[in-house]
């Protein structure tokens, strides 16, 4: 078995469609695949292709807010028609869409245009900072994406907007009513101390949250193991996923991440009761 559980298509932040996401994973001998778009399930609703020989996941990542922290979690076997979830991804990407026209303001002041139109074309249901990024970079505003979050849409950008996320309770509540297995994205990856990881873990587990990816793509070792002891301190499943977007980023291909101890395998998510392929 080897699963990708976190990956990202054109519907939110990735560069490439459902359709080459299945197929590449494939070749990488990827068998269970969950793409996991950012408040959206486009990639669920549209007609697949009935020849993909890979096991498919449900799964979406919603933005949430712990603490006035930014947090990712993972839905994952999700009944992707449930209208409570329905519901909260349509307040999540009306979110992001008024955050996009308040950026897309704040650019203007600043003498550059083009944001909406450059948007609307795109095939994407949940915007992102990192497209404003794309269309700074595409214009010669920036010479890359580091520069225009440095300089625009970081915390002290010209171009900063706040983010307006759902409860992390509630996120972890409305995937449970879709039956889904709710996880903590990449907690690694958070601006957080050993302590304050250890304390959102804990309020996690509190919160009835079901498991958190200890492997993902580019993970340090050290953190790996540490996700693998708080894992199993708080007696939460642990998943894995590349958190793949663009083919171009060599650094990560979907299936690539780090090998889970073997002691920690024992709780993966796959052997939660609520697991299943589609």
């Amino acid at each position: 078995m080897k699963p990708d559980l976190h990956c990202h298509s054109y519907y939110s932040d990735g560069a490439h469609s459902p359709d080459f996401l299945y197929r590449r994973a494939i070749e990488n001998g990827v068998t269970h695949l969950a793409i996991t778009d950012h408040d959206c399930i486009e990639a669920l609703v549209k007609p697949m292709d009935d020849c993909y020989e890979i096991q498919i996941i449900t799964g979406v990542e919603i933005s949430c807010e712990w603490e006035t922290q930014e947090i990712h979690l993972v839905g994952l076997c999700i009944e992707h028609e449930n209208s409570q979830l329905i519901s909260l991804l349509k307040q999540q990407q009306n979110a992001r869409y008024s955050r996009m026209q308040a950026m897309d303001k704040l650019l203007d002041e600043n003498g550059i245009y083009g944001l909406q139109d450059y948007l609307n074309q795109l095939p994407c249901k949940a915007f992102t900072r990192s497209h404003v990024a794309d269309f700074l970079l595409s214009s010669g505003k920036v010479k890359n994406k580091q520069q225009a979050f440095k300089q625009f849409l970081g915390k002290r950008g010209k171009a900063y907007v706040p983010f307006q996320w759902q409860s992390m309770v509630r996120a972890i509540e409305t995937v449970q009513a879709a039956n889904g297995i709710a996880v903590i994205a990449h907690p690694g990856r958070y601006p957080l101390n050993q302590l304050k990881l250890e304390l959102l873990i804990n309020q996690f587990k509190q919160m009835g949250g079901d498991a958190i990816e200890v492997s993902y793509g580019a993970v340090q070792p050290k953190i790996q193991k540490k996700l693998e002891n708080l894992a199993g301190k708080y007696s939460l499943y642990v998943s894995v996923g590349s958190d793949f977007h663009n083919a171009e980023a060599h650094w990560t291909d979907i299936g690539k991440y780090p090998r889970v101890s073997s002691s920690s395998i024992k709780n993966a998510i796959w052997n939660h009761p609520r697991w299943h392929p589609l």
